[in-house]
């Protein structure tokens, strides 16, 4: 597993970027998409409302970026075959316990949990819905949250079955952040260290070539492997037999 240290989530971004476009490999997924992609990643970040909290060469910047936030924290009252406000605040779509609709406010239970039992390590919500996700096309990356309350602040993990890491994990970052800032509001400390784990951490560098260069610079930045730059074409890398 790589570890990786940023000061910001934006940095954090960029550092992601960065390690699988030079170290990673290419993979066509289950779905024919080309892809390169690593051995796990952690980020951890100490102060993670530090700025820049959005990478300059990412495709998303602060508005979309607070307005992703948002729809994560109070729902975006779209239609989707899931979404991860649902999950997190409405967990149980499709089953029945009692004859009743199953539906789990966990974000209520970790603030609850954590509120009551502040040294608690069961602060923790799922995403994961076996008898919808197994025969969804499109199924939740984002798989747990933990939360917990150290020396008067409020640490998040996450953990990411898959993550995009050129155009998702920025915002994926972002959010999961501000949802940490709620949580820690609503029991009256601060935020603290977040960590971002993904066990399969990926580019789709065909799909986005055109997000790369921002991050690249044509090689200022980052060297991409060989497969990347022949794709992009755009720098003398690119040119290379």
């Amino acid at each position: 597993m790589r570890i990786i240290r940023a000061p910001s989530t934006g940095r954090a971004h960029e550092l992601v970027v960065k390690a699988i476009l030079e170290k990673g490999s290419v993979v066509d997924t289950e779905d024919g998409e080309a892809t390169v992609e690593s051995d796990e990643i952690a980020v951890r970040i100490e102060n993670p409302l530090t700025e820049p909290r959005v990478s300059p060469a990412s495709r998303f910047q602060r508005r979309f970026m607070d307005q992703y936030a948002d729809d994560l924290i109070n729902g975006s009252g779209g239609h989707f075959e899931y979404d991860y406000h649902d999950r997190l605040f409405n967990w149980g779509q499709g089953l029945v316990s009692g004859g009743s609709p199953v539906s789990k406010n966990q974000i209520g239970y970790i603030e609850q949990k954590l509120r009551d039992t502040p040294v608690s390590r069961r602060g923790v919500a799922i995403t994961w819905n076996p008898p919808v996700d197994e025969e969804l096309d499109d199924c939740p990356c984002l798989q747990l949250v933990q939360c917990l309350v150290r020396q008067g602040s409020l640490h998040m993990k996450v953990v990411f079955r898959s993550n995009d890491m050129l155009s998702a994990a920025g915002a994926n970052m972002f959010a999961l952040v501000s949802l940490q800032n709620h949580i820690a509001g609503s029991l009256g400390v601060v935020p603290g260290p977040y960590t971002h784990i993904s066990l399969v951490p990926h580019i789709y560098y065909r799909r986005d070539v055109h997000d790369i260069l921002p991050f690249c610079k044509k090689g200022a930045e980052i060297q991409p492997i060989q497969e990347v730059c022949s794709t992009c074409g755009r720098c003398p890398r690119g040119l290379r037999k």
